[in-house]
C-alpha cells in the first residue's frame, strides 16, 4: 500500500538518522491524502503521542489545499523540560531540514469530547489548564520539506522533532495578549521578534483546529496532552554546531543546541 510504503521510508530515515533526497513517493495531493500518510507512520513510530504542533498554512498553499492550519504529532520522548538557563541539546538529521520556533503552549486539563469534530475558540479555553513558553525543535530528514508544501510537512509528522518545554506562565488568563513577546536568536543574530498577536486568530484558535482536526480522524486529544500552538517569530533554520535561544518576555530565556543526529536516537542530550 503507497501509505504504508511513505510512512515506512520516513520512519526509517528519521530512526536512523539519514536523509532523504527526495520524497519517497508521489507527493499527496490532498491533505487527506497526507494525513493517511501520517497515521501510518505514528502507528510504526516506537513512542506515544503525547500531543500536537500546529503550523500555518499561507499563501500560496491555502488556496490549493482548504485549510490555514496543519497538525502533527509531538511523542512523549520527544518532549523535555526545559528550565531557563538549562543548554538543551536536540538531534539534526545531517542533510536534512532543521528549525527552531518560539511557542506558547497549553496543557489540557481535561478529555474533549471524542466525537465532537468542530470547535470555536472559547470552547477550547475552558478545556486547557497552563500555558507554558517553548521551542518546537523542527526537523525532517528530507531538507527540503518546507518547500514541497503542506502536503509533503503532515506526510513527514508536520516537520516536528521535538518540543522544549519551558516553565508555565504565571496568571496567564489575566495578562493582556499584547505583554506576551518574544525574541529568537541565533548565535547572537536576531533572527525574529513576535508573540502571541503573531498567530492569526489567536492562541485558542490553533487549539480548536488541533481538536477538531485531530477527532475527525479518529485520534481525539486527551488530558495532559500538549498544543504548540505555532511559530510567535517565525521558522529559523539551524545547523549542527550552531545555538539558539528564545526571550520571552517576564519569563525567561531558553537555550538550545543543534547536535547530530545518532542513529537509533530519539532523545536528545540534556546538558546544564
Amino acid at each position: 500500500m503507497e501509505s504504508e510504503a511513505i510512512a515506512e521510508q520516513f520512519v526509517r530515515a528519521r530512526l536512523g538518522a539519514e536523509a532523504l533526497l527526495d520524497f519517497p513517493g508521489p507527493i499527496p495531493g490532498t491533505l487527506n491524502t497526507a494525513y493517511a500518510y501520517q497515521d501510518r507512520a505514528i502507528a510504526l513510530w516506537p513512542d506515544t503521542v503525547a500531543g500536537w504542533k500546529v503550523g500555518r498554512i499561507g499563501p500560496p498553499w491555502l488556496a490549493r489545499v482548504g485549510e490555514d492550519r496543519l497538525v502533527g504529532p509531538i511523542f512523549r520522548r520527544g518532549i523535555r523540560l526545559a528550565p531557563p538557563g538549562a543548554l538543551i541539546d536536540f538531534p539534526v538529521i545531517k542533510g536534512g531540514f532543521a528549525a527552531i520556533e518560539a511557542e506558547y503552549v497549553f496543557r489540557l486539563a481535561v478529555d474533549p469530547e471524542p466525537d465532537k469534530t468542530y470547535w470555536t475558540p472559547e470552547e477550547a479555553a475552558e478545556l486547557v489548564s497552563s500555558l507554558h513558553v517553548g521551542i518546537e525543535t523542527a526537523g525532517s530528514p528530507l531538507a527540503a520539506i518546507n518547500e514541497l508544501g503542506p502536503t509533503v510537512v503532515v506526510s513527514d509528522f508536520g516537520n516536528n522533532a521535538g518540543l522544549l518545554l519551558g516553565p508555565a506562565i504565571g496568571d496567564w488568563r489575566a495578562r493582556p495578549l499584547d505583554s506576551l513577546t518574544c525574541e529568537t536568536w541565533i548565535e547572537e543574530r536576531c533572527v525574529g521578534q513576535g508573540g502571541a498577536l503573531s498567530l492569526p486568530g489567536g492562541l485558542f484558535a490553533a487549539v480548536a483546529f488541533a481538536l477538531g482536526r485531530c477527532a475527525r480522524r479518529g485520534l481525539p486529544l486527551k488530558a495532559g496532552y500538549v498544543i504548540s500552538t505555532g511559530a510567535a517569530t517565525g521558522i529559523h533554520d539551524i545547523r549542527i554546531g550552531q545555538s539558539a535561544r528564545v526571550r520571552f518576555a517576564g519569563v525567561g530565556e531558553l537555550t538550545c543546541r543543534a547536535v547530530p543526529a545518532a542513529q537509533g536516537s530519539t532523545r536528545p542530550t540534556y546538558n546544564r
